[in-house]
């Protein structure tokens, strides 16, 4: 009759265990806290001291800050509609009502769940915490890395912005668009390999999913959805300022021009434009606009590796993906996506 519900499918034990909470509260509120209050004194001193700009602040100074801020800006909304999102999916949407639709063979479950990317205009930022809620909600660490690698080029703001930007000029649209689904299909087969897939998850999240899964839905939603937005704000929001003030770090300290003057080798382009898209942490919604700018400079398939591994991988995105994960899964992401993006750019500028 129906689906199986997920509790029987994942690889979290049902006992409840709530000691992992006080250490991450701890965790939230030290190192990264101090970092996001330094970053708000930053930006109160920008904000409200204009002349600072010109008088007291180096010019590196004044560029570190105007990235750091903007790739805060970008990002925010999406970090927060992403965290609703996980709210809906977790809280208010009905167990199984999801697990329903989906096929029950292992493949066909990732390649649909790839898909649904598709139904959500959320960026890189806000899919983090959207795949948090699939894995509380039941679903296995590889099916959530799945959607967690496809959903930032799938989604329809991605495609439209893309196909606005090149149109179907040098097959970047949809050499971008089958690569990102065959991508996050490779990762997801990767990590359903693993032989116990849940030790790449951080202890204290692989312990809310224990505690979450099977247990029972809970009469007070709203309060409940209250206390879960608090939660995960209190995770991702540090996360994306340490995020935002690395990238800016890097921008800075990486002259562009370097980037550029390299721009029409076949072999050093791609891997220029790979480390560019890794370091200017541009949200996936507007980054094919930003890598217009470089069409006729670089070559197309240089291009197409800037519009694959940048949503999958950069300073932010690190930054937010380890609230999640273990450093031995970001470096298994970064080897196999990096490796994957390099291939295509390459074939594509001997074939295009």
């Amino acid at each position: 009759m129906g689906a199986q519900p997920p509790a029987a499918r994942v690889a979290y034990p049902v006992p409840v265990t709530t000691t992992t909470r006080p250490p991450q509260r701890t965790r939230s509120l030290t190192g990264p806290g101090l970092v996001l209050l330094a970053v708000v004194v930053l930006l109160g001193i920008r904000l409200f001291s204009p002349s600072i700009g010109t008088a007291g602040l180096p010019d590196v100074v004044q560029d570190f800050l105007t990235l750091a801020i903007s790739v805060v800006v970008e990002s925010l909304p999406f970090v927060v509609l992403g965290i609703v999102l996980s709210i809906v999916v977790e809280v208010w949407v009905p167990v199984g009502a999801l697990e329903r639709v989906l096929p029950q063979n292992a493949f066909g479950r990732r390649a649909v769940i790839s898909l649904i990317g598709m139904l959500f205009p959320v960026c890189e930022c806000g899919n983090v915490p959207l795949a948090r809620g699939l894995m509380m909600r039941g679903f296995t660490p590889a099916e959530a890395v799945t959607f967690l690698v496809a959903a930032p080029i799938l989604n329809p703001l991605v495609i439209v912005s893309t196909a606005q930007a090149f149109g179907w000029s040098g097959w970047i649209l949809p050499v971008r668009i089958v690569g990102g689904f065959v991508i996050a299909n490779l990762v997801g087969w990767i990590v359903a390999a693993h032989r116990r897939p849940a030790d790449l998850l951080l202890p204290a999240f692989e312990a809310r999913c224990r505690a979450a899964v099977g247990a029972p839905r809970g009469l007070h939603r709203w309060r409940q959805s209250a206390a879960q937005f608090g939660g995960e704000t209190a995770t991702m929001m540090p996360a994306l300022f340490v995020g935002a003030g690395l990238a800016a770090a890097i921008q800075v300290a990486v002259p562009r021009s370097t980037l550029v003057a390299i721009g029409s080798n076949p072999v050093l382009s791609v891997a220029a434009m790979m480390l560019l898209a890794m370091t200017v942490s541009l949200c996936s919604n507007v980054d094919a606009f930003f890598a217009l700018s470089f069409a006729s400079t670089f070559l197309p398939g240089s291009i197409t590796a800037f519009l694959i591994i940048g949503p999958i991988i950069d300073v932010k995105m690190i930054a937010l993906l380890r609230t999640t994960f273990r450093v031995r899964f970001l470096v298994l992401l970064s080897v196999v996506c990096v490796l994957f993006a390099g291939a295509v750019g390459l074939v594509m500028n001997v074939l295009v």
